[in-house]
């Protein structure tokens, strides 16, 4: 008779059970401490890479007035830099630990998958594809968008369907390109679409009259048109071809350093709700208002819980100001553009800026 019949019923039961407990995954609530025995083994984020080195890269464009433009002293300034300048402030202290890397849109998702870069913030429009097969996570919307067409006023095009027989230039490598060609082919039209691999050559391509039209986001129509040799002969049409969320990115399957850019800039957005700003925030640490009191890291942990300080908020609106102030400085009230808010505005002032609790 071999071992195994010697056991009973009951006590081969309980043999399996032991077998298998000791081969079971520890459960996902596990609070053992890193370095103990049975602990998970510590896993390496962008977020420690950063503190590390000091510097926060941030892929940008660069060549877009009030999103982000480098200028001939290598000044970067715009929305979209401000949001760089946010996410340093918060790990970092320091809204000034940023190295900018200019991308164009062609290589910008490679420089991000490789590494090169920690984070972009460059017009960026969130699209399923991108959120899933490309593998990018995209943080809150910071400016919302839609296509639109740019062309020579005395051009006589009012519509889509003008362009027959036409040409028009457009940006590769984009939804951009996607969404004009969708939008020629549901009007019935076939005209000549220039493809650039840059923005800048695309630009002079047109401001040179070898395409009938320029396609892009409003917003950067808008802003690239004050660059032409004549910004008053050029007008935009009232067409709008897409939505076009943009916003910061991440790189996939790292969600310590997706939930800090996540935060950060949701808290731009919550700070200019409880009316904070970069000139009464010291003020606001005196008062009594619990939910300020938790945002700007007062009370509670909220800041320990992201890896950051429990006051980092109070640094990026030190820096950067919140939301408003942002938008005012690079592309309203108090910039060259005087662009109103419209979907950009909060919720509650009819647009559709909107963060979760802070708690």
């Amino acid at each position: 008779m071999t071992a195994l019949k010697k056991f009973n019923g009951l006590g081969l039961s309980l043999l399996l059970m032991g077998s298998l407990a000791a081969c079971a995954t520890p459960p996902a609530n596990d609070t053992a401490t890193p370095g103990e025995e049975g602990a998970p083994a510590a896993t390496s984020s962008r977020l420690d890479t950063v503190k590390e080195r000091g510097t926060l890269v941030c892929g940008v464009d660069g060549g877009i007035p009030g999103f982000s433009f480098v200028d001939e002293l290598g000044n970067y300034s715009g929305l979209d830099v401000d949001i760089c300048k946010a996410v340093a402030a918060a790990v970092l202290g320091d809204a000034d630990a940023v190295e900018y890397r200019r991308l164009d849109s062609t290589e910008r998702f490679t420089a991000l998958a490789g590494g090169e870069v920690d984070m972009l913030s460059r017009n960026t429009t969130w699209t399923l594809s991108r959120d899933t097969s490309v593998g990018l996570e995209f943080a809150p919307t910071t400016f919302y968008d839609g296509q639109g067409v740019m062309v020579r006023a005395d051009s006589g095009i009012t519509t889509l369907e003008d362009f027959a027989g036409k040409s028009i230039c457009v940006e590769s490598g984009t939804t951009t390109e996607l969404n004009i060609t969708d939008g020629m082919r549901k009007a019935g039209v076939d005209p000549e679409v220039k493809t650039f691999q840059q923005a800048d050559p695309a630009y002079a391509a047109y401001d040179d009259e070898l395409c009938d039209g320029f396609t892009s986001d409003k917003s950067q129509l808008l802003a690239r048109r004050t660059t032409l040799s004549t910004p008053e002969d050029h007008i935009i049409l009232d067409i709008t071809l897409s939505k076009e969320p943009l916003g910061p990115t991440t790189i996939n399957n790292d969600s310590a350093w997706f939930d800090v850019v996540k935060w950060v800039t949701y808290g731009l957005i919550e700070a200019e709700e409880l009316g904070i700003t970069s000139e009464n925030v010291t003020e606001m640490l005196e008062s009594e208002d619990p939910n300020i009191r938790r945002f700007l890291g007062v009370e509670g942990e909220l800041g320990s819980g992201a890896g950051l300080e429990d006051d980092f908020m109070v640094k990026v609106i030190e820096a950067v100001g919140n939301y408003s102030e942002i938008y005012d400085r690079n592309l309203g009230a108090d910039s060259e553009f005087k662009l109103e808010r419209g979907l950009n505005a909060l919720w509650k002032d009819g647009g559709l800026l909107y963060a979760p609790p802070f708690r």
